[in-house]
């Protein structure tokens, strides 16, 4: 699976983005999806994930009520809607690919197999 993430840029603090991520996939539906970000010189860091159909997306503390994670089945993609954005979302965001992850590893980055390359998310203060 080829993942494709775009959409990120500078934003000011309270503003908004929309990430998004295309998966190369015929089994898209099979997989369950999650963006991940990693800040300069951090760890890399769970966002959010969702699973299957009908499955309850999974959200970090820290971006609770502020983003958003929805998914396309029939156009094979992932988006990350993202509002009162601050300086400390800075960072580069991941998307992630698994078809085999369980809910207790949802937020485990090395529970997933696919990756995409990256966008740039940068929030000015």
């Amino acid at each position: 699976v080829q993942l494709q993430a775009s959409g990120g840029g500078l934003v000011q603090a309270g503003g908004s983005l929309r990430l998004s991520c295309a998966a190369s996939t015929r089994t898209f539906r099979s997989y369950t999806l999650a963006w991940f970000r990693q800040a300069s010189g951090k760890e890399r860091e769970f966002i959010a994930s969702t699973g299957r159909s009908g499955a309850i997306p999974v959200y970090a503390d820290s971006v609770k009520g502020r983003f958003t994670i929805s998914r396309d089945n029939a156009k094979n993609t992932v988006s990350l809607q993202m509002n009162s954005l601050e300086p400390e979302d800075t960072a580069v965001y991941y998307c992630a690919a698994d078809s085999t992850i369980i809910r207790s590893s949802l937020a485990t980055m090395a529970a997933y197999d696919y990756w995409g390359q990256g966008t740039q998310v940068t929030v000015s203060s």
